[in-house]
């Protein structure tokens, strides 16, 4: 990763099924872009959809999550940073728009793939304890995978089942481009 023309402001939203990976991954993928000198934001879109109740017909609160994406995207572009990396899921088409939309710069999606066993084996040490956690995980885990496999929101896939995390962020970066200098 080079700096010569990093000016080139994008985002990249990193989804998958739950126990993916994806705030882990964008966690490094932004260590990695400050450790190459490219100013950087991670924001994990459960924290910004996080409150209750949820409105009727928003199971997952998404009007909340992009009503605070777009003043918090504008300040950390307005701060200097030329990458967003965000973790979350989107089911739909129609939502990726809106998060295109409410971040201002061009939007990469990327889904880590992870075979739901993998999923299920993590989400039981995640969730160890937690019964009622652990099943609604579980489910949501099985319903995400065939929504994500019918919707196809993703520009790109990365395998995540076996490779490190490290590994895995790197060839998230690789995949949208950002180990390349921009013209």
């Amino acid at each position: 990763m080079g700096k010569a023309g990093e000016s080139t402001r994008s985002a990249l939203l990193i989804t998958g099924t739950v126990g993916a990976g994806k705030t882990m991954t964008a966690v490094t993928v932004g260590d990695m872009l400050g450790g190459a000198e490219i100013p950087n934001a991670v924001i994990d879109l459960d924290w910004l959809r996080r409150s209750w109740p949820s409105p009727e017909g928003d199971r997952f609160n998404s009007a909340m999550a992009l009503r605070n994406l777009r003043p918090t995207a504008r300040n950390y572009l307005e701060a200097g940073a030329v990458r967003l990396v965000l973790a979350g899921v989107i089911e739909t088409r129609a939502e990726r728009d809106s998060y295109q939309d409410a971040l201002g710069v061009p939007l990469s999606v990327c889904r880590l793939r992870v075979a739901l066993p993998k999923i299920q084996a993590r989400l039981v040490r995640r969730h160890a304890g937690d019964r009622i956690a652990l099943r609604w995980h579980l489910d949501r885990s099985t319903e995400l995978h065939g929504i994500l496999e019918d919707a196809e929101v993703e520009d790109f896939a990365v395998e995540a089942s076996t490779e490190s995390l490290w590994q895995v962020a790197a060839g998230v970066i690789r995949a949208v481009g950002w180990d390349r200098p921009r013209a």
